[in-house]
């Protein structure tokens, strides 16, 4: 049967019919279903009609439900079970939340901010998966809308229409030295910065373009590496001058655990803004909702801590 007869159908009379199985009675189903003793009896015939079966032959009192009744009570089981979950307000349950979620984040997030939030993800929801995947700037709508991501963590820069977004903090730039940096004991100039073998790690390529533009007007740095990952900077750190220009949250955690010393930028570049980035369909999930939420709290509680202790706000 194609949906559109489906549609033609009246399938309230199926709710009936499951009701009138369980009260045994049309007096009693009326009652349940709100409606006249006369009116529920309509309800029956129109059934008789619709299935071609008598469906309840009288004895006494009660109903008794024909075979085919009985099988249709069977029938109905699953499907009306469907969708009393369908229509029923979603009340989600981590705990028992077994959903794949794919988040597009930027090489910073993944090493920063997301490890931050995982602990608390997980001991909440221990069964979810999760996955993530780079960000593409370029095409980030299509990411979010038909590229199989949930969400993104990254810098916006300019309309994000129609994606929702929520803020999350600011995020700046620091450099990290070797201790046996020839300058590792002294601020560090324009001159330094541009004169020096440089890295640059974890940085897109729309922060590179702040860092471009608080350039402007000097000569290119002599940048050497340029990666996603700081152990890629590390093997060769005590083995040339290297300045290394990373996220100043990732240089706030691997300063101390590595040897390295941290140095402000010799040029102005201020904090920029880092948003979780949804599609509107999503917007009324239970679980990207909870998802949503507890990245915010986690993700913008962190952000905001490192912010205070370098300084930077």
């Amino acid at each position: 049967m194609e949906l559109d007869e489906i549609y033609r159908r009246d399938l309230n009379l199926l709710i009936a019919l499951k009701v009138l199985l369980e009260e045994g009675s049309v007096s009693g189903a009326a009652k349940r279903l709100n409606m006249s003793q006369s009116a529920m009896s309509r309800v029956l015939g129109r059934l008789r009609e619709l299935l071609d079966d008598p469906l309840f032959i009288r004895q006494g009192q009660k109903l008794v439900p024909t075979e085919r009744a009985l099988g249709l009570d069977q029938d109905l089981q699953q499907p009306l079970e469907a969708l009393r979950m369908l229509l029923a307000p979603q009340d989600f349950q981590p705990k028992a939340c077994e959903q794949r979620f794919v988040i597009a984040a930027t090489d910073y997030a993944v090493q920063t901010i997301l490890p931050y939030a995982l602990p608390e993800l997980y001991r909440q929801a221990p069964a979810i998966e999760l996955e993530f995947a780079p960000v593409q700037h370029e095409h980030l709508l299509d990411q979010l809308t038909s590229g199989g991501c949930d969400m993104a963590i990254c810098r916006t820069d300019g309309d994000i229409a129609p994606l929702h977004s929520a803020h999350l903090g600011q995020v700046g730039v620091f450099c990290l030295l070797s201790k046996s940096h020839p300058l590792a004991d002294k601020p560090l100039t324009i001159n330094d910065y541009l004169n020096y073998p440089h890295a640059m790690i974890a940085i897109s390529d729309g922060v590179k373009a702040l860092i471009d533009a608080g350039l402007r007007g000097h000569p290119a740095p002599k940048q050497v590496l340029r990666a996603y990952h700081l152990e890629t900077a590390l093997a060769v750190v005590d083995t040339m001058p290297l300045i290394i220009t990373v996220p100043a949250d990732l240089a706030y955690l691997v300063a101390e655990k590595h040897d390295l010393v941290i140095r402000s930028l010799p040029f102005e570049l201020k904090p920029f803004d880092y948003s979780l980035l949804w599609h509107p369909r999503c917007e009324h999930s239970a679980p990207q909702r909870w998802l949503r939420d507890l990245l915010k709290q986690e993700c913008g509680r962190l952000i905001d801590q490192r912010i205070q202790d370098m300084g930077l706000g």
